[in-house]
């Protein structure tokens, strides 16, 4: 192991040039001749276009263009992708309506765009919205899910009947009610979790710029995955084949999931480009943000469990309204599915779970994959209905989920919501964060707090993650668009020095310091010796960008994989250089040792010899650069349990957090420094 290498807390590398204000975001970034473009939105959640007169800003000062929904239904283009496809209980598949970029007949939330004007600065192209006049047929509007499935409630969708999308299910109900039959005790429980808002420090940006001279087209955006929005913009919408396609996501100030989706200001920047022959800048304003970027959450849930009279878990059983808002962004619907049902098992070994969710469409923008996406919902859901039972049953609240840990003896666990469960301890996360936060001596804090007037509260919560969405083959099967694999390339340079290209993207985790890292343990060079590119597609393979808690399980091990295809490489090398057998050639801390002799050779004297091969292996191609895709077998399962303590001034209903103790079992860390 090096000094840098796994384990070793290493200052973050990228933050030399953040912390002096040298980052590279997008809306740093101005290209020659650039224009600016501001969006024409609907105020209006629910209504018919009637007429959009784009007379007046089109002849405001410095306007270079408007163009409206007609004009963008001219060029055919097709509408924003749904990555992922589910089906109905009964097989058929879910409704799934065209989104526009621009609408043209009928405006369907607050944000949704109908115009967009273009002009030589920013101001002037905000100026000259405010003067597209659009004549609004007001309709009835549904924003809530108790609204959506309401008899007689407004139709987001004329093919959606009853505003649903789909209506889903996982597990087995019969053995479900089966289980519930048999039961003592049933605990029932209904949950809101509420719609939450990204907001990002950088909000998103889009630039196209198209040149005619050779038809080639380059969005510079803010995004998680810019492999993936090269494709579905290329494939799905614009009609672009990827070598005339560029997508480049620099610095990346927060993302959080909500930088995953394809947008359709990436599109409408792109195509205006072309349309007027100059590059096109948008930056969203931070209001804009709110009524554009995805949101999250946002379902009504009702589920019951079925217990013995020892408390033992013996059925779950969940019903689940999801809102998706008016169209299916690009993961929307596999997020309270697939993310969020097959974490229904939570922690324990529950021997019968059914769950069915119905999802609805409402006049409200878009929900999908931010802050976890379904997996959160799946514990809070899960971990309030077993503080319920546990107090319904009189039992404690620490020993009712011990009493029902899956045992680490049980693993490879197959639960009953499909996913299988490699490994797991749970008792220990649980018993640090009792200890971290003193749950023993809570009665006399809370006793204390009392003699004060307040009133205090402690909370308990263990939870199982399910991260680095995989394999792409089950994915696929499950309704997946695309593959979940990841790409690491590894280029050794001639003098040793090392750059990695790789497809996973960094937008605030320190992968510039944990992936240089990987290197320099297996490699045995500094990581000031190790250079990571990522976000631009003319320079990285293939890949699938991040999210779902990946980058280092999937990203981190394509490059794993790869650098042993160096290591390889580099020990038929070192065996030729050597006049020795390639079994007798270890390779470690950087050097090449022929075992049992003095014999050996640096990580830079083979790259020399791979880079100039005139003393080379006969029939070995010269260079020492590898590629690996890895498609993990399996997701991860990190699980740890968290305490919460609060005090409450009954006069006021002010709320202090008095504490927050928290036990992860995160695997093997990388960097302690970055994790802690």
């Amino acid at each position: 192991m090096t000094e840098n290498g796994i384990g070793a807390a290493v200052r973050r590398k990228e933050d030399g040039r953040f912390l002096v204000g040298k980052g590279r975001y997008t809306d740093d970034m101005n290209r020659p001749g650039q224009t600016y473009a501001h969006l024409v939105r609907s105020p209006e959640a629910h209504a018919n276009i009637s007429s959009v007169d784009t007379a007046a800003a089109a002849s405001a000062p410095g306007v270079v263009a408007v163009f409206s929904g007609a004009d963008f239904a001219v060029d055919e283009l097709g509408g924003l992708p749904c990555g992922w496809g589910i089906n109905n209980k009964d097989g058929s598949p879910m409704v799934e309506p065209p989104h526009p970029a621009i609408v043209a007949d009928r405006v369907r939330h607050v944000g949704d765009i109908v115009a967009v004007v273009i002009a030589e600065t920013k101001a002037e192209a905000k100026e000259a919205a405010a003067l597209v006049d659009v004549d609004y047929e007001s309709l009835p509007a549904v924003a809530f899910l108790s609204q959506a499935v309401a008899d007689g409630a407004p139709q987001v969708w004329d093919e959606a009947p009853g505003n649903v999308c789909f209506d889903w299910e996982i597990g087995d109900k019969a053995a479900t009610d089966a289980a519930f039959e048999g039961a003592e005790h049933v605990v029932p429980i209904d949950i809101v979790n509420n719609r939450l808002i990204p907001n990002a420090i950088e909000p998103r940006v889009a630039i196209g710029d198209y040149d005619a001279t050779s038809g080639d087209y380059t969005l510079y955006t803010t995004s998680q995955n810019p492999h993936v929005i090269r494709l579905l913009m290329g494939a799905f919408v614009m009609g672009i084949p990827e070598h005339k396609l560029r997508v480049v996501s620099p610095d990346v100030g927060g993302g959080f999931g909500s930088k995953i989706f394809h947008y359709a200001e990436e599109v409408i920047m792109t195509w205006a480009s072309s349309k007027i022959g100059r590059p096109v800048k948008w930056t969203a304003e931070r209001s804009e943000s709110f009524m554009s970027d995805a949101h999250g959450r946002d379902h009504l849930t009702h589920a019951e469990l079925a217990l013995d009279g020892e408390g033992h878990f013996l059925g779950l059983r969940v019903s689940c309204l999801a809102n998706l808002g008016a169209y299916i962004s690009t993961f929307g619907a596999a997020v309270p599915t697939y993310l969020h049902g097959t974490l229904f098992a939570g922690c324990y070994r529950t021997p019968a779970i059914y769950g069915e969710v119905k999802a609805m469409f409402t006049n409200t923008v878009p929900v999908d994959a931010v802050r976890g996406a379904g997996r959160p919902e799946a514990s809070f859901m899960l971990e309030r209905l077993v503080d319920v039972a546990a107090r319904r049953l009189g039992i404690d609240p620490v020993e009712i989920r011990r009493k029902n840990f899956i045992q680490p003896d049980q693993f490879p666990y197959q639960t009953p919501v499909a996913l299988e469960y490699d490994t797991g301890d749970y008792d220990p996360t649980l018993d640090l964060a009792l200890e971290l936060s003193d749950w023993a001596g809570f009665g006399a804090r809370k006793e204390e707090s009392a003699s004060r007037g307040k009133l205090r509260g402690i909370g308990l919560s263990t939870f199982l993650e399910a991260c680095g969405i995989a394999p792409s083959a089950v994915a696929g099967a499950l309704g997946a668009r695309a593959g979940l694999f990841e790409v690491g390339q590894v280029r050794v340079h001639p003098t040793g020095s090392v750059t990695v290209f790789t497809g996973s993207h960094s937008h605030g985790q320190g992968h510039e310091t944990t992936f240089a890292q990987i290197v320099s343990e297996s490699l045995g060079i500094g990581v000031d010796q190790v250079e990571i590119v990522h976000g631009d597609t003319a320079q990285v393979p293939f890949g699938m960008g991040t999210y779902g808690s990946r980058s280092g399980a999937v990203g981190g091990s394509a490059i794993f994989e790869a650098l042993q295809k160096i290591i390889k490489k580099g020990i038929t090398i070192a065996a030729h250089l050597m006049e020795a057998s390639e079994a007798d050639v270890v390779f470690a801390d950087g050097q090449f040792t022929v075992a049992g002799t003095d014999k050996s050779l640096g990580l830079a004297d083979v790259s020399l010899a791979a880079y100039v091969p005139h003393n080379y292996p006969e029939g070995l191609e010269p260079g020492l650069e590898e590629t690996a895709f890895y498609d993990p077998n399996n997701f991860t399962f990190p699980a740890g349990a968290h305490v919460a303590e609060v005090e409450i001034d009954p006069e006021t209903g002010v709320v202090d957090l008095v504490a927050i103790s928290c036990a992860d079992d995160v695997g093997r860390i990388i960097n302690p420094m970055i994790v802690e």
